[in-house]
């Protein structure tokens, strides 16, 4: 039991590396921007003023959407979702068929109305619950997840049900940020490129700030504008690379309500409803 304990603390650790280097790029480019840019090498004090406020607005949105990504549990399924103690003694001692009955059973009174690819009642062994619609055990997080979308590194987190809302505004508001950053920091990329400037310690930054911003705003378009897509479609990307299976076999659209119900859906900041979940 011990090697095993300090292998998972080991990977719970390791877990974080993506995180602190985001951290780490991320606190640079604030250096770079208010101290290399606007202090040492914008010489117009309105221009500096201006770039500044500008700047913190979408920093502080940034690292607001960003964190409360992080630190957002995933919601797990509710205890009605549980078998009852009787029918999990029993469940256990069952064969696979008898099992599946067991479950059909105790499936009766829940708005479930996904399968297995075999059709079978969609069970959770080592949570020992009956899976809600559109739920999936993380073997990274160790427990099943509501509305799982995947399990992102860079936020050391599940993205799901409780926390998509947040992972979508953290792309709205990185993208937000790169491009104010390249946008801002263009013309003076330029003038330190054709030494229009003289050398400075702030040359190396500006030149880096601008490569960094416009790169890391390019991968966050293609997947902002991913998950843009998922939203108009209802999916998750789980259901985008396997269509969710029904009584009467896999469908791809069962969740979506038509482009305009599934935006709608998604609003006031895109926060889910259960109830309109389930009526799928």
């Amino acid at each position: 039991m011990a090697p095993h304990h300090v292998l998972k603390c080991c990977q719970r650790s390791l877990a974080w590396i993506p995180v602190i280097f985001i951290n780490l790029v991320v606190g640079w480019s604030y250096y770079a921007y208010v101290v290399e840019l606007c202090i040492f090498t914008i010489p117009n004090n309105a221009e500096k003023i201006s770039y500044l406020v500008v700047f913190h607005l979408f920093f502080i949105m940034f690292i607001w959407s960003y964190w409360k990504t992080i630190c957002s549990r995933p919601a797990s399924p509710s205890k009605e979702f549980c078998l009852a103690k009787v029918e999990k003694e029993q469940y256990e001692k069952e064969q696979p068929d008898a099992q599946q009955n067991i479950l059909k059973k105790a499936a009766v009174g829940l708005p479930v109305y996904t399968r297995t690819g075999t059709g079978a009642v969609r069970y959770c062994d080592h949570c020992q619950v009956i899976k809600p619609d559109r739920c999936h055990h993380c073997s990274t997080c160790d427990m099943c997840v509501l509305k799982m979308d995947h399990h992102c590194p860079w936020v050391n987190n599940c993205v799901g049900f409780s926390n998509y809302k947040f992972f979508v505004l953290f792309l709205a508001y990185s993208m937000l940020y790169c491009v104010f950053i390249a946008a801002t920091v263009l013309q003076y990329f330029i003038k330190f490129w054709t030494n229009q400037l003289p050398d400075t310690h702030a040359k190396f930054h500006v030149l880096f700030l601008f490569f960094v911003a416009a790169m890391f705003f390019i991968s966050i378009l293609s997947l902002f504008s991913y998950h843009l897509w998922l939203v108009g479609k209802n999916r998750t990307t789980i259901e985008a690379f396997r269509a969710p299976v029904f009584r009467n076999g896999p469908d791809k659209n069962g969740f979506s309500l038509g482009f305009s119900r599934n935006v709608e859906q998604h609003g006031h900041f895109f926060t889910y409803s259960t109830k309109t979940n389930m009526t799928s």
